[in-house]
């Protein structure tokens, strides 16, 4: 037998090794779900046994769970709260299995391509492992390469989360998470293709190239492939290392993550859809935290231009009390059947979000709320209005958007930032126009190479 047929016989018993570990874990976890809650039980033993068979699964389902416990009410509150201690580390391949992989990108001539290539991960998560390596010219680089066969890896895990969302319609269907399920499984698969993520991270090295306080690194092209992806390594230290930094260096690394986040989106309909604090570090200017590198690029949302006009119209709806304008802009992002009730359960969330953005003063994103609770207590306001007035389906286009303002709240809070969240989103909105933003979002694409 060849090595090309030991390969693909390990592939296909990986594969069916995985469907049973995940099935076995995932789907008797969520029948207990299901029992506890038809017989009237907490779920909290449930809610934990479930973070623990995630936690020994490792890969994209554990990402997958971490994401869902970062959007408030996608989840019940105790199973959020276990799924957010999941860690989404992965085991490394070993130098061996590096070897293979890197020749099945690059050719078997792969080392003679850099100056030299670290055995050892600097970096492992659930889709694949970063090396520290120095290109032939000198450049340090940084290359994500994938762990083998992770397409089908990522369909048994989310045929998982399928069923995890179906549980949770049954259990409790003042949400319909339907929509949001499907736009969580698109996002995960687009993050196995690194050619996307390429083109992504040179879009936001166009869409940031005069904002100082953001650092985007430089795509190499002939050392990357769809499941190699190899960009200029950003020297940095973890955002949380600056949480006792003095009070000025937090606000400017507050700062840097508002306009890193905000310009992106309302200039171009571009967010950075993961605010997972380990896809920023700080770079240092002068012995001081001088902004953040912005390091991953998988899990990129862009939207239609009228959805940013949505996002504008709403803040101007209630910034003004223009019932009108905000039951418009409820109407541009998808939002369904709507009645009076409905647009007043909205406007809790929404009057929550844009809080900070309608008044003109330096405070803080929220007052005596910890990160991991950010949203939670408007969240249970939202569900008990819902049970009265009934059911709302989220649309797709809202999840990532809702998930990426709650992350970077509590970024916000981790840095005890105070700002004028005011005046940053008003220099971000000037002369919106939604017109221009699909003229800059067109060129932009085909910049990157992503039209």
């Amino acid at each position: 037998m060849s090595a090309s047929d030991d390969d693909e016989k390990n592939r296909l018993s990986a594969r069916a090794t995985r469907y049973a570990r995940v099935g076995m874990h995932v789907g008797g976890a969520a029948a207990r779900v299901a029992g506890t809650r038809l017989f009237g039980g907490s779920g909290t033993g449930d809610a934990a046994a479930l973070a623990g068979a995630l936690g020994r699964l490792k890969g994209p389902l554990v990402k997958v769970a971490q994401l869902m416990a970062t959007i408030p009410d996608l989840l019940p509150a105790d199973y959020a709260a276990e799924l957010q201690k999941l860690q989404s580390q992965a085991p490394p391949m070993g130098w061996v299995f590096v070897k293979r992989r890197m020749a099945s990108e690059l050719g078997p001539d792969w080392q003679a391509r850099f100056q030299s290539f670290e055995k050892d991960a600097a970096a492992a998560a659930s889709l694949g492992q970063v090396h520290r390596a120095v290109s032939l010219d000198g450049q340090a680089l940084a290359c994500k390469l994938q762990y083998p066969d992770m397409a089908s890896v990522v369909e048994a895990d989310l045929a998982q989360l399928r069923l995890l969302f179906a549980v949770h319609r049954r259990m409790d269907g003042v949400i319909d998470t339907s929509q949001a399920a499907e736009e969580i499984a698109e996002r995960v698969r687009e993050e196995l293709d690194y050619v996307r993520e390429a083109g992504h991270a040179r879009l936001y090295k166009r869409v940031l190239a005069d904002e100082p306080l953001v650092r985007v690194p430089e795509v190499f092209d002939g050392l990357s492939t769809r499941r190699l992806i190899t960009l200029g390594w950003l020297d940095g230290s973890k955002l949380l290392d600056h949480r006792q930094d003095d009070l000025e260096s937090r606000n400017r690394l507050a700062t840097a993550m508002f306009k890193a986040w905000w310009l992106p989106f309302s200039r171009y309909g571009v967010i950075h859809g993961d605010p997972h604090l380990g896809n920023y570090t700080v770079f240092d200017e002068g012995g001081r935290a001088g902004g953040i590198n912005l390091l991953d690029y998988g899990c990129i949302r862009i939207f239609p231009p009228g959805f940013v006009g949505g996002v504008v119209d709403l803040y101007y709806g209630l910034r003004t009390g223009d019932r009108n304008r905000v039951v418009h802009a409820y109407e541009t992002w998808g939002f369904k059947a709507l009645n009076p009730a409905l647009i007043d359960t909205l406007n809790i969330w929404a009057r929550f979000i844009y809080g900070p953005l309608l008044e003109d003063r330096v405070r803080s994103i929220a007052d005596g709320v910890s990160p991991a609770e950010y949203g939670r207590r408007e969240a249970m306001r939202v569900r008990s209005e819902l049970k009265k007035h009934g059911a709302l389906t989220v649309p797709r286009e809202f999840v990532f958007m809702d998930r990426a303002a709650i992350g970077l709240g509590g970024v916000f809070l981790h840095l005890r930032a105070e700002l004028n969240f005011y005046r940053l989103f008003n220099a971000a909105i000037e002369g919106f126009d939604s017109a221009d933003v699909a003229q800059r979002q067109g060129s932009a694409m085909q910049g990157a190479g992503l039209a």
